[in-house]
């Protein structure tokens, strides 16, 4: 028996991965003629999921916004739950309540960094869902988001201020806020991206996170998040996964040690350690993933590994992803404690 749900599920899937040659791939999947699959594709569009493009031979089929909403809002005397229930609440209300619960927390999360942190007089806030994912983004144009960490961290490059947001527990005004909410946020999402100036950080479900650097697109900060509508993540999980057993505080961090080594440079100095370890105390945990990091030196080795180690015994370092050339170092580090 055919599961029209599954087929559904996984046309829409081929669609948001580039739409070409789906008729031929359900064709061979499900064992029917070009022409059958070629009428479910002309289903899927007649009731507004699809969009084709192209001519016959090359058609391609795009996923349909089935709904979208835009607004944007004076940063003065604004109240981001106001703008989640107006605006955000209406798009998700249909949704399962762990996906619309994870939408809540990030949206306010995220419109309200855009009215106390980033200076901007506005904020413009845009969702859109289809019938696989939502998206939706806040963007503002105050002094851009890594610009500001570097200047509050006195940080010698805005590259290192990717960094701390990866660490978390990280804000810029301590008396009014946690620091939490664009890690936890970031650990909810299929996507989340940040740019801002010349620099893009993106968090992908399943992979580590990313710094891309690209053409200066202006001031301000634009922030993007993804999920799929059927998504079984909960916030509780996520807020789990970092939290010490039989304790609700932020306590471990993952920190994608990549993002320390910049383009060009290898991770061999004991200021590259430092730069690393910054605030590292702060945490029971600090899981360090080394992957895309081929090798690191004994100096940058013995400083994380012994030296920030000794100083900080409270704090336990688990690395993770090494290659073996990492391994040797970390081993020849931790043979010195």
């Amino acid at each position: 028996m055919i599961d029209k749900e599954a087929i559904q599920k996984r046309v829409l899937l081929l669609a948001s991965q580039g739409g070409k040659g789906i008729a031929a791939v359900l064709s061979r999947e499900l064992g029917i003629s070009r022409q059958a699959a070629g009428t479910r594709l002309q289903r899927m569009v007649a009731n507004g999921l699809l969009v084709p493009t192209g001519a016959t031979r090359n058609k391609q089929f795009a996923l349909a916004d089935l709904q979208s909403v835009e607004a944007a809002y004076q940063c003065a005397g604004l109240r981001e739950d106001i703008v989640w229930r107006e605006l955000g609440a209406p798009l998700v209300a249909g949704f399962p309540e762990n996906v619309r619960d994870i939408w809540r927390h990030s949206m306010t999360e995220m419109i309200n960094n855009a009215i106390d942190h980033s200076g901007s007089p506005d904020v413009t806030v845009k969702m859109r869902r289809n019938a696989l994912h939502t998206t939706a983004s806040v963007a503002d144009r105050g002094e851009g988001i890594f610009l500001k960490i570097q200047k509050a961290l006195n940080l010698y490059d805005p590259r290192e201020a990717i960094l701390e947001l990866a660490k978390g527990k990280f804000t810029t005004d301590p008396d009014n806020h946690s620091g939490e909410g664009i890690f936890f946020s970031s650990k909810m999402f299929d996507l989340f991206d940040i740019r801002s100036g010349a620099l893009h950080f993106m968090h992908h479900a399943g992979l580590s996170d990313t710094l891309i650097e690209s053409p200066r697109n202006g001031t301000g900060t634009l922030v993007t998040m993804r999920l799929d509508n059927d998504s079984q993540h909960t916030t509780k999980e996520i807020f789990d996964q970092f939290a010490a057993p039989e304790e609700y505080s932020f306590a471990k961090t993952i920190v994608p040690v990549k993002l320390a080594q910049h383009e060009g440079e290898k991770l061999v100095s004991r200021s590259q350690a430092r730069r690393l370890t910054m605030r590292f105390e702060r945490f029971q945990t600090v899981i360090l993933d080394f992957d895309s990091v081929a090798e690191i030196g004994q100096a940058f080795a013995d400083e994380v590994f012994r030296v920030f180690q000794n100083a900080h015994p409270q704090t336990r370092l688990i690395p993770s992803n090494m290659t073996l050339a990492v391994e040797n170092m970390v081993k020849r580090a931790n043979t010195k404690t």
